[in-house]
């Protein structure tokens, strides 16, 4: 007759499964816990101009009110809006740019680098006349260019060079044919002396691919971003 080994206390399987059946039922218990503390939280409604508190009713509803909601998806519709016409607009310069002449990309990258340069030097007053503020003789509130010391009919090559572009008015620059002497005296000062005669000894031709006018031009438009920001 085989003879039976007593288990030892505590490592019966009913008494294991009844205490992992506890445990269970006490987690279960905290879960309930838990779900009804989230849903009865009160959360601020997402439209700015209401802010009321409310109990959601979904954990995916941000809204208090169906009038909110309404908002709420009309912001949806227009954000999408926008990056749709955003996307159309990408799609389009990219078609367009396939199309455009050297002459196009030189035109812009001069618009993007004129752009820099008269918000580079916003603070400072006409690199000719030294006044500081438009309105005065007749001039508007707009009345500022991106002047060229050696001008791009004479000096091509230094059409993008940041020591011979300053910011002038524009009735010094186009109804006062450049100020040369002027300007000049304005250079000095504000670069000195040696940097002036070595812009005007400067005759190294440049000549830039479509390519290395794009990326010149999204290069100036970067700095142009940068120069806000930290305004």
């Amino acid at each position: 007759m085989m003879r039976r080994t007593p288990m030892k206390t505590g490592s019966s399987p009913m008494k294991r499964q009844a205490f992992a059946r506890t445990e269970r039922i006490e987690a279960r218990e905290v879960t309930k816990t838990i779900t009804k503390a989230a849903r009865e939280k009160k959360h601020k409604c997402v439209v700015k101009s209401c802010r009321a508190e409310f109990v959601r009713p979904q954990p995916f509803v941000t809204w208090c009110s169906p009038e909110c909601g309404t908002v709420v998806a009309l912001a949806k519709l227009d954000k999408q809006r926008q990056a749709t016409a955003k996307a159309e607009r990408k799609d389009r310069q990219e078609k367009l740019a396939k199309f455009k002449r050297k002459a196009d990309h030189v035109a812009d990258c001069q618009k993007a680098f004129n752009a820099w340069v008269r918000f580079r030097d916003r603070l400072l007053p006409c690199i000719c006349c030294g006044r500081a503020l438009t309105g005065v003789d007749g001039l508007g509130a707009h009345g500022w260019d991106a002047g060229h010391y050696r001008s791009v009919g004479s000096a091509p090559h230094l059409r993008f060079h940041p020591d011979n572009v300053h910011r002038q008015l524009v009735h010094c620059n186009r109804y006062g044919a450049g100020r040369a002497v002027d300007y000049r005296i304005g250079l000095i000062k504000r670069i000195g002396q040696a940097a002036v005669e070595a812009l005007e000894a400067d005759n190294e031709p440049r000549h830039y691919t479509a390519d290395q006018l794009i990326a010149m031009t999204a290069h100036y438009r970067k700095l142009l971003k940068e120069l806000k920001a930290a305004a």
